[in-house]
């Protein structure tokens, strides 16, 4: 089957997002996924395979540069988690307005699937959700620009990452639940991996995954690692 791929920019936030919908050969029976990459230099592109792999088993997907990433305006240094989660819900109210929704994020964007998962008006339509290597941060630096030395200082103080509304949210999450691990991670601290693991555990139908030989930067490596790829789809579209 051959996924449909469409391109289009969208006005929100203050700048110009570069978004693709990746549509499946027969009409959807899904839903729709939104896939997020993470901060740094990270863009839409390294999730365009996991999308194009979902849209073979019958799922539409929206992928999108967040703002100072990839084809999208802005400054990467004046973005912010308030910001990537306004920007987020800006292509669900363009791309997806409703139905089911799948969420998936990595890194940064583990964050913000649970900042999309707290909304009222999104929260109860996501039936699934997959988290790549994913992080937590501090209820405090929630607005701050990213070049801002609160942000890092905050960052760089131990546990602050405890404050995140991330646990709360993802422990009353009760549908699919698929966290997708690198064998090894230099960037995300094993305690902040257990507390989101133990929250996952609560209530959802959850599914653990450790891709042998992977690292941090984990959408990059499906790109290159199909099996695993197709795991982690089928894993985030599992009935059971």
């Amino acid at each position: 089957m051959t996924a449909a791929v469409g391109t289009f920019t969208l006005e929100a936030d203050g700048e110009r997002l570069a978004c693709t919908v990746v549509e499946p050969a027969a009409p959807a029976r899904r839903g729709t996924a939104l896939l997020m990459h993470g901060g740094g230099s990270s863009g839409k592109h390294r999730c365009l395979p996991l999308a194009r792999e979902l849209a073979v088993a019958g799922c539409r997907s929206v992928v999108f540069d967040f703002a100072g990433h990839g084809e999208s305006t802005g400054e990467l240094g004046q973005l912010s988690l308030a910001r990537r989660a306004r920007q987020a819900r800006a292509v669900l109210a363009r791309h997806a307005p409703d139905g089911p929704l799948l969420l998936a994020g990595f890194s940064m964007s583990g964050q913000t699937v649970a900042d999309l998962l707290g909304d009222p008006d999104i929260g109860g339509r996501v039936r699934a959700l997959a988290l790549g290597a994913p992080a937590a941060y501090a209820r405090e630096v929630r607005e701050l620009p990213f070049a801002a030395p609160e942000f890092t200082a905050t960052l760089r103080t131990p546990g602050s990452w405890r404050s995140s509304s991330a646990f709360e949210t993802f422990a009353a999450f009760d549908g699919r639940a698929v966290l997708v691990l690198p064998e090894t991670d230099e960037v995300i601290p094993a305690e902040v991996t257990d507390a989101l693991d133990a929250a996952l555990r609560t209530r959802a139908a959850y599914t653990r995954l450790t891709l042998p030989g992977a690292d941090h930067q984990l959408g990059g490596w499906l790109g290159t690692h199909p099996e695993h790829r197709a795991l982690v789809a089928a894993a985030l579209l599992s009935e059971a």
